[in-house]
């Protein structure tokens, strides 16, 4: 083979080559150019935390993971003793406060006032009888037959006996009357701090007994019966099947048309269906979520948004957890 024929050959080699490095790199242009951008996303629940007020141990649990609960469906069963014994306290000090408050408002009973009655009446016929000793002495000391003296311990005896039955009868008095208004207002209190008492408790041993306050499934059930479990502590969750959206992790650049208000389509790869979804809430990630773009190529940084969207209708079969892709 000639020098010239071999030349020719690398040639064509050559110009071969670089034409399918132009075919191919059409191809990569009009196609992997052309292939959508993807958002994947996830779908979310809201969860409700079932907790207790009071530290008790697990008595019973009425539901387990998966279960379906209704507002009103008993969930669990706590034992806890503790609370039962101040309750029995709390109702002891307010039947005590009661009673008290009882005979402040009945006042003195019928023998007592009937016995203050009788001393007061004694008290006052001494007096009496004092009461004209001392006129008697006080006339022979006119007429000079007894001593001053004695007409001044005549008179003592007098105001004494007075004084003993003004005592009597206000002790009757008050006899009758009964407690004061004060003492009954006392009493009174005293009852119904007894009783905010036993409310407290008794507010307390509802939440040994823990119901439901949503419609949802159970999914997931923290203690075993017979454990103990503390104040606040979570016992199960329930996911309110209800309350469902996706969410997104968008860069700022591929939210064109996108907006708190606005509908979009999203693919659930799990039923190979379409949703039709809208856009309720959006936010910025902050700086720990932007996407670094390199400064030599003339871009520029640009950071992430979360985008939460709920079905526009109810998807019958969704689940959180399941994938959602958004193609731009």
């Amino acid at each position: 083979m000639s020098a010239k024929q071999q030349h020719n050959n690398i040639l064509l080699a050559i110009l071969g080559f670089i034409a399918v490095v132009v075919i191919v790199a059409l191809i990569g242009f009009f196609t992997l150019d052309q292939t959508p951008d993807e958002i994947q996303g996830e779908v979310e629940v809201a969860e409700y935390r079932v907790s207790s007020k009071i530290p008790g141990r697990i008595l019973e649990l009425r539901v387990k993971e998966g279960d379906y609960v209704h507002v009103g469906d008993t969930l669990a069963i706590l034992d806890a003793p503790e609370v039962n014994a101040k309750k029995a306290q709390a109702q002891s000090a307010e039947d005590a406060a009661a009673a008290m408050s009882e005979m402040a408002q009945r006042g003195a009973r019928k023998q007592q006032v009937q016995g203050a009655y009788q001393l007061w009446q004694q008290a006052k016929a001494a007096a009496d009888v004092t009461k004209k000793s001392y006129e008697r002495i006080q006339r022979l000391y006119n007429e000079g037959v007894v001593t001053a003296q004695k007409r001044d311990e005549v008179f003592a005896q007098y105001k004494a006996s007075e004084a003993q039955e003004k005592a009597a009868k206000s002790q009757y008095d008050m006899a009758v009357e009964g407690a004061r208004a004060e003492e009954k207002a006392a009493a009174a209190a005293q009852v119904n701090r007894a009783r905010g008492a036993v409310a407290e408790v008794n507010s307390y041993l509802k939440e040994t007994m823990q119901i439901s306050t949503v419609e949802g499934e159970v999914s997931e059930v923290y203690p075993k019966v017979g454990e103990l479990v503390g104040t606040g502590s979570p016992i199960m969750s329930i996911a309110e099947m209800s309350d469902m959206w996706g969410t997104f992790n968008v860069r700022e650049d591929q939210l064109e048309g996108m907006k708190i208000g606005t509908e979009f389509t999203a693919f659930s790869p799990a039923f190979k269906k379409d949703i039709k979804m809208k856009v309720y809430y959006m936010k910025d990630q902050g700086s720990f979520a932007v996407w670094k773009a390199t400064k030599a190529n003339g871009q520029y940084d640009l950071k992430t948004f979360e985008v939460k969207a709920r079905p526009v209708e109810p998807f019958e079969g969704l689940r959180p957890g399941m994938s959602l892709i958004i193609k731009k």
